[in-house]
């Protein structure tokens, strides 16, 4: 287990990344900015796949329904690292945060990946395939919050860490006063009551469906949707595993930093 001085090391990284989320960049404000005009010229039954695509966040929130993953998808990557046959979520949340970090980085640089191909290959027939890409992109979305979140040994069977998943993908498409308040809501001491705290599901996801702006004002030609799509499809799993990585890894330190000092013995979670 780290010492205090280390984990304070450690919070201090995440506080600096924190304080670096600036507001959007140009041309991320640029790209909103035909999103009402692109709205009409949007072909209906891709409006009719954007909205069940919220509809499906919101069943996500509630039941976790087809989107949940395994535990031992996760788990399994410690194994070697630890040097036993099998490891459990609990253990895994006593393990070094470096080792959490060193996990987490692994699944969110295999997305990344994963992303790149799979915009590139929806990009190809132009807006008419954004409808293949809309749920796809969202289930890698919820995938990689998943296993990060499992990383660092928590729960996405618990509906208040789907909660804190939606705020992390919410936190990646706010401004810079969207992202204050979730910091703010993150960090708020009674956090059993995050999932009370989010209130008009619709409204709070229908912020998420600006992400396809640049998209939908590209892949209106086909075949240069090729590069775009590879390219957002990766910035939006790129941006959105950093933010989960960031924000698990902070919670994950405050808590130890409130547990009481243990002997070596005790803190070791695998022994």
């Amino acid at each position: 287990m780290e010492s205090r001085d280390e984990l304070l090391q450690a919070l201090h990284k995440v506080e600096a990344w924190e304080r670096d989320q600036k507001d959007l960049w140009f041309w991320e404000k640029l790209g909103r900015l035909p999103f009402v005009l692109l709205d009409k010229l949007t072909p209906k039954f891709l409006q009719d796949k954007m909205g069940q695509a919220l509809d499906e966040l919101i069943g996500y929130i509630e039941t976790g329904g087809r989107y949940l993953i395994q535990e031992s998808a996760v788990t399994k990557r410690f194994v070697p690292k630890v040097g036993r046959s099998d490891i459990t979520l609990d253990q895994v949340s006593g393990l070094p945060i470096a080792m959490m970090d060193q996990v987490s980085d692994e699944f969110a640089k295999s997305r990344s990946k994963f992303a790149t191909w799979q915009g590139a290959t929806t990009g190809v027939g132009g807006i008419f395939t954004l409808a293949i890409d809309i749920p796809l992109l969202l289930g890698l979305s919820l995938k990689v919050l998943q296993e990060i979140s499992l990383s660092y040994g928590y729960d996405p069977q618990d509906k208040n860490e789907r909660v804190f998943m939606i705020k992390c993908l919410q936190f990646t498409s706010s401004d810079f006063v969207g992202k204050k308040a979730i910091l703010e809501s993150i960090d708020s001491t009674n956090r059993q009551q995050t999932f009370s705290q989010l209130q008009g599901w619709r409204e709070v996801l229908l912020l998420q469906t600006e992400n396809f702006g640049w998209k939908k004002l590209f892949q209106l030609i086909p075949i240069a949707g090729i590069l775009f799509g590879a390219y957002l499809n990766k910035k939006s799993i790129d941006d959105l595993a950093e933010t989960a990585r960031m924000l698990y890894r902070k919670r994950r330190i405050l808590e130890r930093l409130e547990q009481p000092v243990i002997d070596d013995a005790e803190s070791n979670p695998i022994s």
